[in-house]
């Protein structure tokens, strides 16, 4: 599945969201590459306000993972691994415990993780064009 995100603004961010959210089914964790300033932490930003998450969403650049509630009571884990210098940092957080808790994992920066990834989880390509425009890839 491909969604094009032809502008930043809200509305179309959002409405990308919403295409994300009718399309993760039953998948529970979500990993998210791009190229730095790709738009990975705003995509998450945009779906967690599209699962009904009413606290702020910022990046855990420094916290590694932030927890976020939606309505109806789901569990949403929020990773940026873009700081780890090492595996067993994953590990000191719990990593593996949150991956199989079944709560929504969407993961920044997986490539530093890859090895603790189970085998279900979605790879989400973000790719911005040369006209600014952000494509997002979900098989």
């Amino acid at each position: 599945m491909k969604i094009t995100i032809s502008s930043d603004t809200p509305e179309v961010i959002a409405e990308a969201a919403r295409q994300f959210i009718d399309a993760i089914g039953e998948r529970r964790i979500f990993a998210f590459y791009g190229k730095m300033g790709a738009g990975k932490t705003t995509f998450i930003r945009a779906i967690c306000e599209g699962l009904g998450v009413t606290d702020p969403v910022t990046s855990p650049t420094f916290a590694i993972v932030n927890e976020y509630n939606a309505q109806p009571a789901t569990q949403i884990f929020h990773f940026d691994f873009y700081r780890i210098k090492r595996l067993e940092e994953a590990y000191d957080i719990g990593f593996e415990e949150y991956l199989y808790s079944g709560a929504l994992c969407l993961i920044e920066w997986p490539e530093l993780v890859e090895e603790l990834l189970p085998t279900d989880t979605v790879n989400v390509e973000i790719a911005v064009q040369p006209d600014g425009t952000r494509i997002v890839t979900l098989p």
